[in-house]
């Protein structure tokens, strides 16, 4: 489908959105990844099977969006999620959030979420969820080198698996995370929420979904483990548990 452009701040977001009925899925993606990768594009395609709408997008500084990624913050991420949601998606909307985009997705139910019947997000289905990942994965672990290099440069540099262009993680971005945690005390999504995560994930401990699953304050929260699963969860039988899962929800929130 053709991409549209939504401007938000001046600055241009690509979007890709499949029409179809209710509950509408958006695609929350991870650091650094688009809207093309495997899982975006199985939901969507699933979605379509179905006649489910489907939203996916790029954030500023990825893919096919404008913007420099150096400028990227989970506020500024969260602002576009919501300013997509808003112009594009088919309500009451399923946020499938990915890594970084699980941390998006439960900011979303902060901001848009009161437990009314008008709720716009009906669930969140959460894959290798890092919420809070600056201030809980990654600060505790910084080297006196890249401590020096957010002091002294604003930035530092890390290599990853996932590419060939080093990672890069500002001290806007981690400021600014600080500010938006959310695994600061019990959480109220007032919707169904699923986690899927993978025990062999070398970026997300599994020990990390676990506590967010017990913070999660409503009863009809799941969570699944996949013994040899990685960060990207983008195996045929990951896609296939995936699908379970949307399914499950999109015939939770239909019964309600």
């Amino acid at each position: 489908m053709d991409i549209q452009r939504l401007d938000v701040d001046g600055v241009p977001i690509a979007v890709r959105h499949r029409d179809g009925g209710a509950p509408g899925f958006v695609w929350l993606g991870g650091y650094r990844s688009d809207m093309d990768g495997t899982k975006a594009v199985e939901l969507d395609r699933w979605c379509g099977e179905r006649g489910l709408a489907c939203t996916r997008f790029d954030y500023s500084g990825h893919g096919q969006s404008g913007g420099e990624f150096r400028d990227g913050t989970i506020s500024r991420w969260l602002g576009e999620s919501m300013a997509v949601v808003e112009a594009f998606a088919r309500k009451p909307v399923i946020l499938v959030g990915s890594s970084m985009g699980a941390w998006i997705a439960l900011r979303m139910v902060q901001e848009l979420n009161a437990g009314a019947a008008s709720d716009p997000v009906a669930g969140l289905l959460l894959l290798a969820p890092a919420p809070d990942f600056t201030s809980e994965l990654h600060e505790p672990h910084l080297t006196d080198a890249q401590r020096r290099d957010l002091d002294q440069k604003g930035y530092f540099e890390e290599p990853t698996p996932y590419g060939p262009d080093p990672n890069i993680f500002t001290r806007a971005l981690f400021e600014d995370g600080r500010e938006n945690r959310v695994m600061t005390g019990p959480i109220d999504t007032f919707c169904p929420v699923h986690i899927i995560q993978g025990q062999a994930d070398p970026d997300v401990p599994w020990q990390h979904a676990q506590r967010l699953f017990e913070l999660l304050s409503k009863d009809d929260a799941v969570i699944g483990y996949v013994k040899d699963g990685d960060h990207r969860l983008s195996r045929p039988q990951d896609i296939a548990l995936i699908a379970k899962a949307a399914g499950a929800l999109a015939d939770q929130v239909g019964a309600r």
